[in-house]
């Protein structure tokens, strides 16, 4: 909230509205060819002028959960004719199509074509995240002991060679087939993707005679596989228990006064819920009757019970411990804060971080360039160095395993998707990947102070008579002008009155908010001001005496309201509010993690530097606008800076949006901040913006880590293979390998 006094409707919300830094990529991915089954959200658009007629249809595809399947169905449907724009949810396996044909049969034909089958869903019906498909272990067991067999008679001479191929031959098909039939599609589609090369080396070695090699390749690269994909599903859960925390019923109490438990997503807004000690609360609400202590940490992070009496919100999700509760239900269950947070984490994935855009356009290159490398390997040595057409074959087809960009595509998604569930764990919504990946560049931040670094409910302290015809009147006027306000200084001044006096306040016709400086209306017929210093400037009714008193009560941080007639100062009424206990802690926090820091508000400057005193910070700005807040941001960009700003309130707007990264404060329960902001703190404690810093400064870190890991591996095995010296269960190992260790370092994210 901005800190000059101003006014908002009844009802405003006060959460700020951001304008990303930059805007999401939702491009398509490149030709990966990785065998993940955790990779993101996207969105693909084909056509950038959508059909008037144009509508969304969704279709579940049991086989899309990598973007090895994204690229082929993407490619596909780009080619269709009224398909204009693409929308993949990997994590549920749902494809949205937007676009104009007469029917859905054509997109369920293409879908087809690839091997894959779509079932279309009902419009608004959410698709919930999947268990992962469980396969009889059997095929792939009979896989291992025919690879293993046929390496064991080859190597003893105990049969004939022919032996050893049908062995070889029973084994690559028992384990291998799913693999062949999806690089063969891919093939037919122009696309190498992983199970395309394992299908051109699986081939090429049993046509040069490496039938127990081709086998035990085949054999190797199944297991890998599987391996990989049970453990990608952690990154995957995480999302997925999230919406578990929810319990499916809740006890409502019905017309006639009894309790009935019915499912949580036919409970109707305004319904009366009850909770008992030790149940998780189903719905969004606000409490009617009872008192309890709620564990908020899955919303908010927070790792203390958090006091709950009638009045106050609580959220779905969320633990009560104590006493029994009801409370009348505000959100729908697809619409209650925990669902926003499932959501927008979801939609973050898709955001895909410049690191995963890179490597995306890399193998996209990377991919066909190996694929031509090899070529060259097996034909030039032959041709013209009178080399082995034998030797050269096998060592372009390693070549063809080996240099597969797998573990490259596949370790900034997971990464990226294992740090923005840490986040959620911790109360912190991260918005995309950009963000994450972007925070750890952040070396000065910009704070608000009012609800900020401050509670933002401050008291009145001082009351100070300027006119004594006045005096009896003064109260009444400033608080018929301040209850039009509900910035906190003006609720201070309104409630102080209401306490002293219980009589209704005047009326005030023709009320007008004067941005950053206060108001003014009419009561009984005459104009009254009631407003900062800067407004008292501005009307040109300031004095010496009056400036020394303003200056005495400003030193002291307090912030204040002059009331205001035509002839001049009528009353003074000093403000003042209350640091919270975790701001300076935060500070200290930021400042060992190398980041400046800088208070912006449009409280005076006395006031301000009084709190940035008392908190630790480095500069302070006072009597600001919000167009001053936005200045001050850009003058810190052309020094060189890279600018994150904190606020909560729509006056901190211009400058969050222009920020790298605005941080909304204070999330929980507030649409607006949940949907618009780059990262959302789910509660009042600023100690989760370095927690952020550092959240993000180690996925930087395993990003460089992942990638540095899979090129040095493959150069050096690539040498290796140039040498002669590799085998291509050698490679399999090799690649396969890596890409376990990029997803495992990865996962560390996710350890709490």
């Amino acid at each position: 909230m901005s800190d000059s006094l101003h006014t908002h409707k009844p009802g405003h919300d006060h959460s700020h509205k951001l304008q990303p830094v930059s805007k999401h990529d939702h491009g398509g991915h490149g030709d990966s060819c990785c065998s993940s089954k955790a990779a993101a959200p996207s969105l693909i658009k084909l056509s950038e002028t959508p059909t008037a007629g144009a509508r969304l249809s969704s279709f579940r595809i049991e086989a899309m959960d990598c973007p090895t399947e994204q690229t082929l169905i993407q490619n596909k449907l780009g080619k269709l004719s009224g398909v204009q724009q693409l929308e993949f949810n990997l994590i549920n396996r749902v494809l949205g199509v937007t676009h104009d044909l007469p029917g859905t049969a054509p997109i369920i034909d293409a879908i087809k074509s690839l091997g894959m089958h779509a079932e279309p869903l009902e419009p608004g019906v959410e698709a919930p995240i999947l268990a992962p498909e469980k396969k009889p272990w059997w095929p792939l067991a009979f896989s291992g002991v025919g690879a293993l067999a046929a390496e064991v008679i080859h190597f003893t001479n105990a049969a004939p060679n022919w032996v050893v191929a049908v062995i070889a031959l029973i084994s690559i098909l028992s384990g291998g087939l799913s693999t062949y039939k999806k690089g063969w599609i891919a093939l037919k589609n122009l696309n190498l993707n992983i199970n395309a090369l394992m299908s051109i080396a699986v081939t090429g070695a049993i046509l040069i005679g490496q039938w127990p090699e081709a086998a035990m390749v085949m054999f190797l690269f199944t297991v890998a596989e599987l391996i990989e994909a049970r453990s990608l599903d952690r990154a995957r859960n995480a999302i997925g228990g999230l919406m578990q925390m929810t319990p499916e019923q809740a006890t409502v109490q019905q017309a006639d006064g009894s309790w009935i438990a019915q499912p949580v997503k036919n409970i109707e807004l305004g319904a009366r819920v009850r909770v008992r000690p030790g149940e998780r609360i189903g719905l969004d609400g606000e409490v009617l009757s009872g008192n309890s202590t709620i564990d908020q940490a899955p919303i908010t992070g927070e790792s203390l019970p958090v006091e709950k009496t009638i009045g106050d919100k609580v959220f779905a999700g969320t633990i009560n411990q104590s006493g029994s509760l009801e409370y009348t239900v505000t959100a729908a269950a697809n619409n209650s804060t925990l669902a926003r947070i499932i959501h927008a984490v979801e939609q973050a994935q898709g955001a895909r971080a410049p690191t995963q855009r890179f490597v995306d356009s890399f193998s996209k290159i990377y991919t066909p360039a190996v694929f031509i490398l090899a070529l060259a390997v097996a034909v030039i040595p032959p041709l013209f160095m009178d080399a082995l057409w034998f030797d050269w074959i096998y060592r372009a087809l390693v070549l063809l395993v080996v240099a597969c960009p797998c573990a490259l595509v596949i370790s900034t998604p997971v990464t990226i998707v294992s740090g923005l569930a840490a986040a959620a764990r911790k109360g912190i919504l991260v918005k995309g990947g950009v963000y994450l990946e972007h925070g750890h560049k952040l070396d000065y931040l910009a704070l608000d102070k009012t609800g900020t670094l401050t509670h933002g409910k401050p008291v009145q302290t001082d009351y100070l008579s300027l006119d004594p015809i006045a005096d009896e009147i003064a109260p009444a006027i400033a608080a018929a002008l301040a209850g039009r306000s509900d910035h906190p200084v003006s609720l201070a001044i309104a409630n102080a009155a209401a306490v002293v006096d219980n009589r209704r306040a005047p009326a005030v016709d023709n009320f007008e908010a004067l941005a950053g400086r206060g108001v003014r209306g009419e009561i009984n017929g005459e104009l009254y001001h009631l407003g900062n210093h800067r407004l008292v400037e501005e009307l040109g009714l300031c004095s010496p005496a009056l400036e020394e008193k303003l200056f005495a009560l400003e030193k002291q941080g307090k912030s204040v309201v002059l009331l205001l007639d035509k002839s001049g100062p009528l009353a003074l009424f000093a403000v003042a509010d209350t640091v919270k206990a975790s701001s300076r802690e935060a500070i200290q926090q930021l400042h060992e993690l190398g980041i400046k820091t800088l208070m912006l508000t449009g409280d005076n400057v006395h006031t301000a530097q009084a709190i940035a005193a008392h908190v630790g910070i480095d500069q302070a700005q006072g009597d600001l606008l919000p167009t001053d807040k936005l200045q001050a941001i850009e003058r810190l960009y052309a020094q060189g800076h890279r600018v994150g700003m904190v606020g909560d309130g729509i006056n901190d707007a211009p400058a969050l949006a222009r920020a790298e990264i605005g941080f909304a404060m204070a999330a929980a329960g507030t649409d607006t901040a949940i949907e618009t902001a780059d990262v959302a703190l789910m509660d009042d404690d600023l100690r989760k913006i370095p927690a952020f810093i550092r959240l993000s400064r180690q996925t930087s870190n395993i990003l460089k880590q992942n990638i540095a890991l899979a090129l040095v591996i493959k150069a050096i095995f690539l040498g290796v293979t140039f040498a002669g010296i590799a085998t291509m269960w050698m490679a399999v190992f090799a690649d396969m390998g890596v890409s376990l260790l990029v997803v495992f370092n990865g996962l560390r994210l996710l350890r709490k």
